[in-house]
């Protein structure tokens, strides 16, 4: 059965990790319910949620399920296990109850086995997780099923022969990523082609970074078109590609999604000369030495010394050109009350739980100079 249930009318699809937050850290919900109205309104019904966005499933329930009739949209939610958690099988199992207990949903549209990555793609088997979420689907709790990626081709092939019944892969594709062998988007589209699976599309701005990008690719995207925004372009980029049951934009504010929805709504792919436009971005960002941390915060939780690792990240890659006390005077705003840098033990499960795999412990020992 095909995993497009006939609703889709808008490739994008509205990811629930980043929403808008008021003063005291918890979820603004009047708003998260105007965008919902907009996204609504304007034939969008992917909705994209986890078992570990925190206050994301509860917000959704107050903003979308308690508003709107169950069949007017699909929503997705995810099962998944860090090693550094260290949960039983049951505990891991249970997430699903909670998830639909949080969300009120009843059943979940989409349902996947969460960030693989090589550092905990055995404790799935293992735990017995794949033949779990087939389950769920024989009991109705889910309709279709399929897992989020975040690693080596080689990987990714080997699922896909253990698990062909996954309906979908959920991949992290963005024109920054396309050629990135960390990442590796090019390769992991292709394969998931080569099988036959719909893909959903993860980080398509790079968890913002695409969106208020480098001074050297402004330069070249407001040369090209100076009105359209620089989400636009990572959106479209990605949108264009055959096979997307829905690209996810974890917007955070009305601006950002009336934003994206006035490019999206009526989609137009790039033309040969926008196409020309990204390959000259690309360049500038093989040339730029910026940390790629998209903020995602997996590496945070299992930090023995709670070294806020994304802010610290975002520090030193905004350092260049500032004077060395406003660096300073940031880096210790971002650490007050938390681990530094100079605190980092080496125990390596934030290397481990990064999506990005990036070198966090050689990183965070060139961010010591701040400190």
């Amino acid at each position: 059965m095909s995993v497009f249930t006939g609703k889709e009318k808008l490739k994008l699809g509205f990811g629930l990790m980043r929403l808008p937050k008021l003063e005291d850290g918890s979820i603004d919900v009047p708003q998260v319910s105007e965008m919902v109205d907009l996204f609504m309104e304007a034939g969008g019904t992917y909705f994209d949620t986890a078992f570990a966005y925190q206050g994301s499933e509860e917000a959704i329930r107050k903003a979308l399920v308690e508003r709107y009739p169950r069949d007017s949209y699909t929503l997705a939610s995810k099962l998944i296990i860090q090693p550094a958690a260290n949960l039983t099988p049951e505990e891991a199992k249970n997430e699903t109850k909670i998830s639909l207990e949080r969300s009120g949903a009843g059943y979940f549209d989409y349902y996947l086995v969460h960030a693989i990555q090589r550092s905990n793609y055995k404790l799935y088997e293992e735990y017995g997780i794949w033949d779990y979420v087939k389950g769920l689907k024989e009991q109705g709790l889910v309709k279709h099923w399929g897992f989020s990626f975040h690693s080596d081709p080689e990987l990714l092939v080997e699922l896909l022969e253990k698990h062909p019944e996954a309906e979908f892969v959920q991949l992290q594709i963005n024109y920054a990523d396309w050629e990135n062998p960390g990442v590796n988007s090019r390769k992991n589209y292709e394969i998931c082609r080569q099988y036959g699976k719909p893909v959903v599309v993860m980080e398509p701005v790079k968890g913002g970074i695409l969106a208020d990008p480098i001074d050297s690719v402004k330069a070249i995207f407001d040369e090209a078109n100076p009105d359209a925004s620089y989400a636009s372009w990572a959106l479209r980029f990605v949108a264009e590609k055959e096979g997307m049951l829905a690209v996810l934009s974890g917007m955070s504010s009305v601006e950002q999604m009336k934003d994206n929805l006035s490019f999206m709504k009526d989609f137009k792919p790039l033309s040969e000369e926008e196409e020309e436009v990204i390959r000259r971005v690309q360049d500038a960002l093989n040339k730029d030495q910026s940390i790629p941390c998209t903020a995602c915060h997996y590496c945070t939780k299992g930090c023995p010394m709670n070294i806020p690792i994304p802010e610290i990240f975002t520090v030193e890659n905004r350092k260049k050109g500032s004077p060395e006390f406003r660096t300073k005077r940031e880096y210790t705003i971002v650490t007050e009350g938390r681990g530094k840098a100079s605190d980092c033990i080496q125990c390596g499960q934030c290397e481990s739980a990064c999506p990005q795999h990036l070198p966090i412990i050689s990183l965070l020992e060139k961010c010591q100079a701040m400190e």
